[in-house]
């Protein structure tokens, strides 16, 4: 069912953080993960786009709130250029899971040098998938400063990741680096880098006094304790699940959400129902 109307949160918390991004807009933060969230998934990451109204809802919400930030794994150039989201005014992307930052003001990307574990991986990590007899189905996306090993093209995606998962470990461990895992993807990269520290980061910089962050995946939980971390200080927050249109939603997500939407699409119109919201349109209407 379409999202016309704010649907209300079936948590105190999440109801307690609508009413203060409702209130006080202009000292909100609306922080959002790119894909399965404003982009559907998609067996090629590179084919990824976002939701064809995702960057004309950003676009709108932005001078309404105090900020709009994504927050990807994603390096924040890709972001950008698959989402449209170059026209969405003061959009700040912190991309590579906070590493590179990309701002609307300069149009530029700016990041640290790459962890050196990085390079070692990406010439180790051909061979070693080889001898583990990933198969042809499994595949390495580069992202720069981390590697994705995914499976969603293997005869048996499920078996293939778990055949992987402690081989990946112990290869990136060898090098100083992290397995972050996903949904049929093992993304090797730096240690201490995660959304939670990105969004946390960002909030503290400014100066939040609500949040509102929608996610999909397994990697965004460090941001979901990054707003319950911040409830607890003080800083009220909405935390919404993208469910996978057609298949049950991260299960691990959603039951700590305070709202689940049926995926990219219902994301896009949740954001849309807060913008006529906040230009006066209708209110909050129950869950359905």
């Amino acid at each position: 069912m379409a999202i016309t109307e704010l649907p209300e949160p079936v948590t105190a918390a999440g109801r307690e953080g609508l009413a203060v991004l409702l209130a006080d807009p202009g000292g909100a933060v609306a922080a959002f993960d790119f894909d399965g969230t404003l982009a559907p998934i998609v067996p090629d990451p590179a084919a990824a786009r976002a939701h064809p109204r995702a960057a004309a809802a950003l676009a709108a919400l932005a001078p309404l709130v105090g900020s709009v930030v994504v927050v990807t794994g994603r390096p924040a150039a890709l972001a950008v250029e698959y989402g449209g989201l170059a026209r969405v005014p003061g959009l700040v992307v912190l991309g590579q899971y906070g590493v590179e930052r990309w701002d609307a003001g300069s149009g530029e990307v700016r990041a640290p040098a790459p962890h050196p574990g990085v390079a070692e991986v990406r010439a180790l990590l051909p061979g070693r998938l080889a001898e583990l007899g990933a198969g042809a189905g499994t595949w390495v996306e580069d992202k720069g400063r981390a590697l994705a090993v995914h499976t969603r093209r293997a005869d048996a995606p499920e078996e293939v990741l778990e055949l992987l998962r402690e081989p990946m470990a112990a290869l990136a461990a060898e090098h100083g680096l992290m397995v972050e895992p996903g949904r049929l993807v093992l993304e090797l990269r730096p240690p201490g880098v995660d959304k939670g520290a990105a969004l946390s980061g960002f909030l503290r910089e400014r100066a939040a006094r609500g949040v509102l962050y929608a996610g999909d995946d397994l990697g965004d939980l460090a941001a979901f304790a990054a707003v319950e971390k911040g409830r607890t200080e003080g800083v009220p927050g909405l935390l919404v699940c993208s469910g996978a249109v057609g298949d049950a939603p991260v299960r691990d997500l959603a039951d700590r959400a305070d709202l689940v939407v049926p995926g990219p699409a219902g994301v896009v119109e949740l954001v849309e129902a807060l913008v006529r919201r906040l230009t006066g349109g209708p209110g909050v209407s129950p869950a359905r």
